[in-house]
């Protein structure tokens, strides 16, 4: 077996605020686990599923945090997620509309595609990105022969 990653987690002082706020983002399920603060996390067709072949993408877990959330500007203490978009300019300005602040703006990245970063509303940095560059070349096509 490869060492693919399988899951991610979402840590969140306000679970229900943080769920609201991925669920219109990005259209994902939640579900709540047991009697503990936790909630399942469907991301959608193509993600990997207990009992499942692996597929393009992952499902995850929101959590109830522990501590403080982190500060605004702080540095990254643990691991951040990138969500693969489609409509990445839409989507970074419908984020910022429902409470997230700009970590990193949306740029093109030759060879990579677009990408920028945000804060969700309890300050956890996540990535968008999308093959499409703003003048519309997709990365992701193979080249053509010259």
């Amino acid at each position: 077996m490869a060492n693919l990653v399988v899951h991610f987690e979402i840590h969140a002082s306000e679970p229900e605020r943080l769920i609201d706020f991925y669920s219109k983002l990005f259209g994902w399920k939640f579900a709540k686990f047991g009697e503990i603060d936790y909630w399942s996390i469907d991301t959608g067709e193509g993600a990997v599923a207990q009992g499942t072949t692996p597929g393009l993408g992952i499902n995850g877990g929101l959590v109830k945090r522990m501590g403080p959330k982190p500060p605004v500007g702080a540095e990254v203490n643990g691991c951040n997620i990138v969500i693969g978009v489609e409509g990445i300019d839409a989507l970074f300005a419908r984020g910022l509309e429902l409470g997230a602040t700009e970590a990193l703006p949306l740029d093109d990245m030759q060879g990579i595609g677009r990408l920028g970063y945000l804060l969700d509303p309890d300050n956890n940095v996540f990535g968008m990105i999308s093959p499409e560059l703003s003048d519309g070349t997709n990365v992701m096509m193979p080249m053509s022969p010259s």
